[in-house]
């Protein structure tokens, strides 16, 4: 029955793949197979791919992969029961020497050399993705788009989750980074059927309600200023829970209500304070974690500050993503090369979650059984799955040899491309006019 669930999820895939779909799906399965990949075509020489190498070229250059429907497919397999959990982020792909490759941007990097600014030249990728389980770390991803030089993360991610949530049969809870709590974000999701938690900089400032009307002069639309790294501004917490966490130790969380972001006044926020606290019950030197809670009833206290926990899951996902998927090894010379070959990582991270209760661990010699086996360890296993229940594409049909490059046929240079530097634009203040 298992065996079935995975067989029917390829079939339809494959479908999805549009042109060259044998080539681009064997490809997949390659990829899978093979632990240790020096350049693109390397994955010509595992068994499954029955093509020659120039196949996996033209299969990223033929192929047309239906994010809609494959999106559509992905939800299909999330459980019915229970409200699901989403995260977003966004991730970089590094081409600092690409000079000919179009829109690059400055991208944010994880690490920094030599005391340089964290960037990096490049490529940036948004993603959302589904928190299947309370702890571990899978992450599958339903998008993982471009984000293009005409784009920011935010807009991004806001039109990725309203594509999710049209088919989603039930509201989700979705959780966001710093990056992610600001008014903007609060605001351009205000009509998504989705509840969202995000992280706050502890150097924000919120307001509260505004008091009663007077009635002179205009509504006041902000109340007392909440600034989260100024305790004295702070008003009485509504409640305070303390509790013990299995991982974590004493945990005390409080929660404010009915506050805002000063461009956001129309959308009302729960604010959390989340403190690590000693045996003798005062506060750690960590610093506290902020939230807030935008949308419609919160879970409960103990539960919800746990759902941010879960975020960092597609941090996972993306480490996993660079190292065994070997998403960043290949040098296309397009972005919509890079793109089409991008659609095929959410594709190839379903596969495995769809196998895990039907692979055997099949751990190397340095490496201890599990019980709960990661993405890595399910790829590990995939020879024995795909030797079971076979390929839904067709054996190839040679068509004889390549001319190659025509014999006098000039070679033009390709033009180089200037990165592109992304600007905010701010509304202009209108003049103010002496009476």
């Amino acid at each position: 029955m298992k065996n079935a669930r995975l067989e029917e999820f390829r079939q339809v895939a494959y479908k999805y793949l549009g042109r060259a779909k044998d080539a681009t799906f064997e490809l997949t399965d390659a990829i899978l197979l093979t632990r240790n990949v020096y350049s693109l075509a390397d994955l010509s020489l595992s068994p499954v791919f029955r093509r020659k190498w120039p196949s996996i070229y033209e299969a990223l250059q033929d192929s047309r992969p239906q994010r809609q429907k494959l999106m559509q497919l992905y939800i299909k397999q999330i459980p019915a029961e229970g409200r699901p959990l989403l995260a977003g982020d966004h991730t970089n792909w590094s081409r600092p020497d690409a000079v000919t490759l179009q829109e690059r941007t400055y991208e944010h990097s994880g690490t920094s050399i030599a005391g340089n600014k964290p960037i990096t030249i490049g490529q940036g990728y948004s993603t959302i993705a589904w928190i299947p389980e309370k702890s571990g770390s899978w992450a599958l991803p339903l998008r993982h788009e471009r984000i293009t030089s005409g784009e920011s993360p935010i807009g991004k991610a806001v039109w990725q989750l309203k594509q999710v949530c049209k088919y989603l049969p039930v509201r989700p809870i979705s959780v966001w980074d710093s990056e992610y709590g600001c008014a903007p974000f609060v605001l351009k999701t205000a009509s998504i059927p989705a509840d969202i938690l995000v992280r706050l900089r502890s150097n924000l400032c919120l307001w509260g309600e505004p008091g009663a009307y007077p009635g002179i002069g205009r509504p006041k639309k902000h109340g007392d200023k909440f600034k989260l790294n100024e305790p004295i501004t702070w008003s009485e917490a509504t409640s305070v829970l303390e509790m013990n966490d299995p991982k974590l130790g004493r945990v005390r969380v409080s929660l404010w209500k009915d506050l805002h972001f000063r461009q956001a006044a129309t959308r009302p926020m729960l604010l959390l304070r989340v403190e690590r606290l000693d045996a003798q019950g005062n506060e750690r030197v960590s610093k506290p974690l902020w939230l807030a809670w935008v949308g419609e009833e919160i879970p409960p206290l103990e539960e919800v500050w746990c759902l941010y926990l879960r975020r960092f899951t597609i941090d996972h996902w993306y480490r996993f993503l660079k190292q065994r998927l070997h998403w960043t090894v290949p040098q296309f010379s397009t972005p919509i090369h890079c793109e089409r070959w991008s659609d095929l990582m959410p594709l190839m991270t379903w596969e495995l979650w769809l196998a895990r209760d039907i692979v055997t661990d099949n751990p190397l010699p340095w490496q201890k059984s599990q019980g709960n086996l990661t993405p890595g360890r399910v790829a590990q296993a995939m020879g024995g799955v795909f030797a079971a229940i076979g390929t839904p594409t067709s054996a190839p049909k040679p068509r004889g040899k390549s001319p190659g490059w025509q014999p006098g046929k000039k070679r033009h240079r390709k033009n180089r491309c200037p990165i592109v530097k992304k600007t905010v634009t701010r509304p202009r203040k209108e003049p103010s006019i002496a009476v």
